[in-house]
Parts: C-alpha cells; structure tokens; sequence
C-alpha cells in the first residue's frame, strides 16, 4: 500500500476543496438549471448531484467539441 506524503494529502484536500465550489457554482448556473430541465424526472430524482454535474460537463463539452 502506498503512503501519501503530507503534500500530497494537503494537495488532495486542496482538490477536493475545489472541486465542491466548482460543483456548488455549476449547479447554481443558469445553464446547468436549464439542462436540468431537460432531462427526465425520474433520472434527476435518483442521480446524485456529483454525477449529474458531470453528465452536464461531458454533454457541454461535446457539444463544443463539434
């Protein structure tokens, strides 16, 4: 098993930290309320928020990618 060092671990914590604001301010979007939406009742109702911000920046960055 590998140890993280204290950086490592704070780098983590760091991430992690980030990472929740980042979530908290797409899910507040206008954009992210709008695709939200779209979607169906029964999905939004069973999906963690986590996942459904992700599906929302894959399909965002898809639709860019074209």
């Amino acid at each position: 098993m590998t140890r993280l060092s204290s950086h490592q671990a704070d780098q983590f914590a760091d991430d992690a930290t980030i990472w929740q604001s980042l979530k908290c301010a797409i899910a507040n979007s206008s954009g992210f309320q709008r695709w939200q939406g779209e979607q169906s009742e029964t999905d939004l109702a069973k999906t963690p928020l986590e996942q459904l911000v992700r599906r929302y920046l894959r399909e965002t960055l898809e639709t860019l990618a074209y």
